[in-house]
């Protein structure tokens, strides 16, 4: 006795195979898209190229250069010090902070609608983004505390910062008296 492989047709096979490439290919473009190019950071330790630059687009929007004083993002490499942090860190918060990462760069996709993602934004409306999370659900506002709290440190404790926020630097400073 024949088995019966009427239900699919080799004609209707190829049709489906097709349709199924199709789609991956236009998946795949719209994917790239949506991301972009990554700037090519070398050194990275902890995070990818994209967690990079979801990262220096967060840091240019909090402190944009010519904000409140001259040094800006521009001048402090903020998203490699957070690399630098979380290589530091035991595997579980890693992975915790690449999600809020993933998380905030989809943001403008899953929470507002748009068509965007986070680093493909304006400035004007990554800081608009990014300030609404922290009056949003739980999850989003323990995110924008985190990387507003960890970016602050970071940016404050620079030298060149200093003298802008009347601070002469610690008192006992290291190396040879």
């Amino acid at each position: 006795m024949r088995a019966d492989f009427s239900i699919v047709s080799r004609r209707r096979f190829l049709r489906l195979a097709l349709a199924a490439g199709g789609f991956l290919l236009a998946g795949g473009a719209a994917s790239f898209a949506l991301r972009g190019r990554e700037a090519r950071p070398g050194g990275l330790r902890a995070i990818g190229e994209r967690e990079y630059r979801t990262l220096a687009q967060l840091a240019r929007a909090l402190f944009p250069d010519g904000g409140a004083f001259p040094p800006g993002a521009s001048d402090v490499d903020l998203a490699g010090a957070f690399d630098a942090f979380l290589a530091d860190e035991p595997e579980w918060n890693r992975k915790d902070l690449t999600r809020a990462l993933v998380l905030l760069e989809l943001g403008p996709i899953l929470f507002e609608g748009r068509l965007r993602t986070f680093s493909r934004l304006s400035p004007e409306e990554r800081l608009a983004h990014f300030e609404r999370w922290g009056e949003a659900g739980l999850l989003r506002r323990q995110v924008a505390t985190a990387f507003r709290r960890f970016f602050a440190l970071v940016f404050y404790d620079t030298p060149a910062v200093w003298p802008h926020i009347g601070y002469d630097g610690p008192l006992v400073r290291g190396g040879t008296p």
